[in-house]
């Protein structure tokens, strides 16, 4: 799968060949799992003392590959959610959740697939995401978590600017050396 660094408003239509309407891009789920939990409520072990009033953090990141049969992929979300006592800064828990999806595509250009894989995918996958995360911090003890809705397509154009960084930080060590 090519990876493109441009971050495409709209998806191209091929020309359809018997002069009707094109096909639009396709994303079909076959399947979602878990691929890996962790949940640590460090709060129960530690303690705490005074005020709790938490401050939660999420970090994402995404990948996609491609598997064995034509069209299909497997994308992989990986969730950190760590909840801080504000004023203390004390970890209140931990939760790491890995999950995966895997679609059937179609109708989508070669130079358009990561992208689209990367962004869709997660967006199909992010109500489930979302119930898993909710369900696992009420079972740990604490309030429900509903996380917020994701900006998948701001966390794609994230990536790409990090891999551009890492080029040209890794193009001018070379230069230098």
């Amino acid at each position: 799968m090519a990876e493109d660094d441009q971050t495409p408003t709209e998806t191209p239509q091929p020309a359809a060949q018997n002069g009707s309407a094109p096909a639009s891009p396709q994303m079909r789920p076959l399947g979602q799992y878990v691929r890996d939990m962790s949940f640590e409520n460090i709060v129960s072990r530690k303690g705490v003392q005074g005020q709790v009033t938490p401050d939660v953090s999420v970090q994402v990141s995404l990948d996609a590959k491609k598997r064995a049969e034509e069209n299909r992929f497997e994308v992989i979300g990986k969730f950190t959610i760590t909840s801080r006592n504000k004023e203390s800064q004390d970890t209140l828990f931990l939760l790491e959740l890995e999950y995966g999806g895997i679609f059937e595509v179609s109708n989508v250009p070669e130079n358009q697939l990561h992208p689209f894989l990367l962004i869709e995918g997660p967006r199909l996958m992010f109500p489930y995401i979302r119930r898993i995360v909710s369900d696992i911090t009420s079972d740990g003890g604490f309030p429900a978590l509903n996380l917020e809705p994701i900006d998948f397509v701001q966390i794609y154009r994230q990536g790409i600017a990090k891999r551009q960084q890492a080029q040209a930080e890794a193009a001018e060590g070379a230069g230098q050396a």
